[in-house]
């Protein structure tokens, strides 16, 4: 399409975003016109749909960014119609898709729609359906793998460890993430980070913390129980250690978001030359940092691996279960602070490599306290996942 065009549809599609409720009418005529072409579609969607404006709207407006680099945007596309093969979509069902969305967008706008716009949009919709679809064929693997959980730990009130055996392994990559499905809530997909590296059992464990409002994170922590069956689809996200390129290592991680890097640290454990790593665990409180006994434990038996845990408070809340509070002799004293002023408190570790992982609210604040600190962007880390 003409970057006449292309303008047209971007601000368009800004308006649409802006609006008051806008990605939410949006998003209700696209599922009306879809599962109006074939109602069967609708069995492949969870009861609630509260995520999809959000789901729907990104994905168009990555698209719509990056169509002036039309690789990466082909690649988006297709790695997002293999992920959505764990949902039961196939290549055909695409088309349908394209055309959901031209309708969608004529509804929504109603007499303002024009053939400018009419033209224009069609040729988004069949750049989206056509790449789609390709990606969707050219994936023949299985669009996901069950799991029998083997074991339920809760270790606080609101976080849960979960173990389970695959009845087959999934060839994931420590550091990687997972959409997963519990039966609790079937359809309602949700990505998790494994928190050990894949191994020839079939064996995985996730760190699951209560999410308030949530719909799969207390049914997780609250509900799982020994011999359910969970889906996991296929491994997303890059985090990893270049172990070629002569730079040590920063983690920093905090809650649960310590999964991914957990993972890499037990992965690298098996292996008899690594990087320096340092590894910043952060909480709230101390009892938030409820695997650090465990790193501690790693790092006794791995002298490039050296752990620093921080909290923001001194002390656990009276509601928090005992933890102990000092490290084993000859292990980094817990700090007290902000993790990311407490990280570049140390400079502004330009020569590293360097992942965050915790909260999307974590990771953006740890960014910007690296970045002021002067470290360069490009060899900071993170993945979506939180």
């Amino acid at each position: 399409m003409d970057a006449r065009s292309l303008a047209l549809v971007r601000a368009d599609f800004r308006g649409v975003m802006e609006a008051p409720g806008g990605p939410e009418r949006l998003t209700r005529a696209f599922y009306g016109h879809l599962f109006a072409q074939d109602p069967r579609l609708r069995d492949l969607f969870p009861p609630t749909m509260d995520m999809q404006p959000k789901r729907l709207t990104t994905a168009v407006q990555f698209v719509l960014e990056h169509l002036d680099d039309f690789d990466r945007a082909q690649r988006f596309l297709e790695q997002l119609a293999r992920d959505h093969r764990k949902y039961g979509v196939e290549a055909d069902h695409y088309d349908m898709a394209g055309l959901a969305l031209l309708g969608a967008l004529r509804t929504y706008h109603g007499n303002r729609w024009n053939r400018e716009l009419d033209e224009g949009w069609r040729d988004v919709t069949i750049v989206i359906s056509a790449a789609m679809a390709i990606g969707a064929n050219q994936d023949k693997s299985q669009p996901y793998w069950d799991a029998t959980v083997v074991g339920h730990r809760r270790v606080l009130d609101d976080l849960a460890i979960v173990r389970l055996q695959a009845d087959s392994p999934i060839p994931f990559k420590a550091g990687q993430y997972v959409p997963i499905a519990v039966p609790q809530r079937p359809n309602m997909w949700r990505y998790l980070s494994p928190a050990i590296p894949a191994n020839p059992y079939g064996e995985i464990e996730f760190h699951v913390r209560r999410v308030s409002g949530g719909w799969v994170s207390p049914a997780i922590v609250n509900d799982t129980k020994v011999g359910d069956r969970w889906k996991i689809a296929g491994p997303l996200g890059g985090l990893q250690v270049d172990r070629e390129s002569g730079r040590d290592v920063l983690m920093i991680g905090s809650g649960t978001g310590i999964a991914p890097l957990r993972a890499q640290l037990i992965e690298m454990s098996q292996r008899g030359i690594n990087p320096r790593v340092h590894f910043f665990i952060g909480g709230r409180f101390p009892g938030d940092l409820y695997d650090v006994n465990n790193m501690w434990q790693l790092s006794q038996s791995n002298p490039w691996l050296t752990i620093v845990p921080v909290c923001e408070e001194p002390d656990n809340p009276w509601w928090y279960p005992p933890t102990p509070s000092e490290p084993p002799p000859g292990m980094h004293r817990r700090l007290t602070g902000n993790l990311g002023a407490v990280v570049t408190s140390f400079g502004a570790w330009a020569d590293r490599q360097i992942q965050i992982a915790g909260s999307a609210k974590m990771i953006d604040d740890t960014r910007r306290a690296l970045i002021r600190a002067g470290t360069p962007t490009d060899i900071i880390a993170a993945d979506p996942v939180g």
